[in-house]
Formats: structure tokens, C-alpha cells, sequence
């Protein structure tokens, strides 16, 4: 029988690529935006992981989303560096999510508190995908803008306490396999896997039309 592991990246590899290819992210790669556009994205990570780490005291002791609760994967703290060092002293003050934002978040905040398996589909794409994918946009901001490495600016991209990432990453896969749930529960995680996958990239999108290749 197929791993419940290998059952979601199988069945949201299509979701994932669609992520990593959308256009605001190819031009933000490619070096063709400026710091705005890159500071405007941190900002909107802000408020999604805002959702997934203020429902995560609640479910540290459920048995389905609790070993999930991982200190060291906390980003909020980093997030708020970056966004002081790219906003200003003041940066809470010019904070907006865009319409795709905020049903990201809803969407977050509606499973941290009615369906803790459904919290770890979210938590699944957006950790692992910072942990993993992220570091190519912490490398390419690093060198466009000149940032610190692993510094001010992108430190949400960098796991100081996670010492060896690939790891970590075994250890994340041994904790999905082992989450409690029959067949169909399974599946419908998976179709969650999806559903994150698809409202990161409308936030992608907005973002897109947001910053239309003129930079």
C-alpha cells in the first residue's frame, strides 16, 4: 500500500508546478520585479502565517495536527525582521492582504479550528515548501537586492534551528504516514493539499496583476 506521504506529493506534484511556475514568481526569480514586489509577497506570507501559527497552541495537544507543532518551524518572528528592515519601524501600519490573502488565511483559520487534518495539509505545502523551494527565492533576493545572506530581509527563509533539512524532511515524512485516519480521510487531505496549493496561487496571481512586468 502506498505511503500516505507519497499518496499527497503524487497526487499534488500538478499543483505544485503550477506554483512554481506562475508568472509572478518566474519574473520575481528571473530578477525582472524590484524590492516592492518582494517585500509586498512577504507581507502577504504574513498574514497567512499568522493563521497557521495562531491556531497552533490550540492543536499542541491534538493527536491528528499536535506533532506537527514544531517550535523550530516557526516563522512568524523572522517574518516581522524582514518586514521592519523592509518596511520600516512603522511597517505594521501599511499592512494590507489582498482578497486572495485573505481567503488563504480564512481557509487556514477554518481548519486549525474543525478539522486538525485538514491544519496539516496547509501546514504540509507552506513549511516544506519554504523549507525546501524558498531558498531558491532567499538565494535570488539575496543577490538582486543585496540582502544579508541568510540576514535582514529573508530571514523567514532560514531554518536556524533545523540543522540538516534533508532530515528533517524524513522525519516530516514518518509523521504524515503516521497520521490517524481511514481511506477516506486520507483522501480528503489530499484534496486540502490541493486547495492550498490552489489559493497560494491565486495569491500569486493577484500579486501578478499587483506587479505587471514593468520593473
Amino acid at each position: 500500500m502506498e505511503s500516505f506521504s507519497t499518496l499527497i506529493r503524487t497526487a499534488s506534484r500538478e499543483q505544485h508546478e503550477e506554483v512554481r511556475g506562475s508568472t509572478f514568481i518566474s519574473d520575481l526569480l528571473g530578477h525582472r520585479l524590484g524590492v516592492d514586489a518582494f517585500a509586498r509577497y512577504t507581507e502577504q506570507l504574513w498574514f497567512v502565517y499568522g493563521a497557521l501559527e495562531s491556531g497552533a497552541e490550540r492543536l499542541a495537544a491534538d493527536p491528528v495536527a499536535g506533532p506537527f507543532v514544531r517550535p523550530e518551524l516557526f516563522r512568524m518572528a523572522a517574518l516581522e525582521q524582514d518586514l521592519e528592515y523592509l518596511r520600516g519601524p512603522d511597517w505594521r501600519s501599511g499592512m494590507d492582504a489582498l482578497p486572495a490573502t485573505r481567503e488563504y488565511a480564512r481557509r487556514v483559520t477554518e481548519c486549525a479550528r474543525g478539522w486538525p487534518a485538514g491544519y496539516v495539509a496547509h501546514h504540509y505545502t507552506r513549511y516544506l515548501g519554504d523549507l525546501s523551494g524558498g531558498q531558491i527565492i532567499r538565494d535570488t533576493a539575496e543577490k538582486t537586492w543585496g540582502f544579508p545572506v541568510k540576514g535582514d530581509g529573508v530571514r523567514f527563509y532560514v531554518f536556524e534551528r533545523i540543522a540538516n533539512p534533508a532530515a528533517f524532511k524524513r522525519s516530516y515524512w514518518e509523521l504524515l504516514d503516521a497520521v490517524p485516519g481511514d481511506e477516506l480521510e486520507r483522501q480528503r487531505v489530499v484534496t486540502e493539499c490541493k486547495r492550498a496549493y490552489a489559493l497560494n496561487n491565486a495569491v500569486f496571481e493577484a500579486l501578478g496583476e499587483e506587479f505587471p512586468l514593468s520593473a
